[in-house]
């Protein structure tokens, strides 16, 4: 019976994308909801921290067994932690103190195309023209939902000098999505998590010092606690994984598709948590863009390599 309730093996990919991009909405809403309350490298910092911690009682052993391999990859796992771990995150949180969550979200939008366009610089992958019209009318779902079914009123949107700051942390994801491509298979998602991890934080400790002597320490309060174990947990750990598995087997350009999800749960989110009304736009904003990823997905293979599959330790 449970074995009927879990997603197949094709399926499965999919399933780790949606259930990440969700998380990452609540990344989105929390960190500007948050951001009088946490300076934004500090909770970076702690959202990294959280994380190497829920990790390291899994990932020790397998960093150990694996740490040959984890040596004659060091560069690229320098790179993973520089632009997926001290950078992304840390310049979107410092953009959204500047910044307003719908610009946020707007942008986020852009990061398809951007990991498209880096898919063909680096690998060398041919771009089909299905993937280009999917990814175009899914964006045109975000946008119908960011605007609320109005387009025009994209002209209206007010863009400041945080969003520059937004943009770049999004093209650092983009650049740390084509990366995880080159990550063998036969290394431990585990272990290569909290490696990169662990280097990023040392990445950001700098800067964290700075801040602190600027601005201080944060309010010891209990939202401010569980604003910070949720982002470590939730879309630096649970999420982060999924999406690891997924674009080892879907690659980078499909993955990335799925990423037009965030905005999209984000207006639901809004819904659902802070009672604003679910209106017609969102949910044809929602439909248009499962159309159009399922069309850039094209036909997927019926079957799935069982590198997929969770590892057994």
């Amino acid at each position: 019976m449970l074995r009927r309730l879990l997603p197949s093996a094709v399926a499965l990919p999919y399933v780790l994308l949606v259930f990440a991009t969700l998380c990452w909405a609540g990344n989105f809403i929390l960190a500007r909801a948050m951001h009088a309350d946490i300076a934004p490298i500090t909770l970076a910092f702690g959202r990294w921290l959280v994380a190497l911690l829920v990790l390291l009682p899994i990932a020790w052993r397998r960093i150990r067994e694996q740490l040959p391999q984890l040596r004659r990859v060091w560069k690229r796992l320098f790179w993973l932690a520089a632009y997926g771990i001290a950078t992304s995150n840390t310049l979107i949180y410092i953009g959204l103190h500047h910044t307003n969550a719908t610009n946020a979200v707007l942008f986020n939008a852009l990061i398809p195309l951007m990991v498209m366009l880096l898919s063909w610089a680096v690998w060398r992958k041919p771009l089909a023209g299905r993937e280009w019209l999917g990814m175009t009318g899914s964006l045109f779902g975000v946008l119908l939902i960011i605007c609320h079914g109005q387009l025009g009123r994209l002209l209206a949107l007010d863009f400041n000098s945080g969003d520059a700051l937004v943009v770049a942390g999004l093209a650092c994801w983009s650049v740390y999505t084509v990366l995880l491509r080159g990550v063998r298979e036969s290394m431990d998602r585990f272990a290569v998590l909290a490696v990169t991890i662990a280097l990023g934080l040392v990445m950001l400790l700098p800067f964290l010092v700075w801040e602190l002597s600027h601005v201080g320490l944060p309010a010891a309060s209990g939202a401010n606690l569980a604003s910070v174990l949720y982002l470590g947990i939730f879309p630096s750990v649970i999420a982060l994984l999924a999406y690891m598995r997924a674009v080892n087997v879907l690659g980078p350009t499909r993955a990335a598709g799925f990423l037009h999800l965030i905005p999209a749960f984000g207006a639901v989110g809004a819904g659902v948590l802070l009672g604003e009304q679910l209106a017609f736009y969102h949910v044809a904003g929602l439909a248009i863009i499962f159309t159009g990823l399922y069309y850039a997905q094209g036909q997927v293979a019926a079957k799935v390599p069982a590198t997929v599959l969770p590892q057994q330790r």
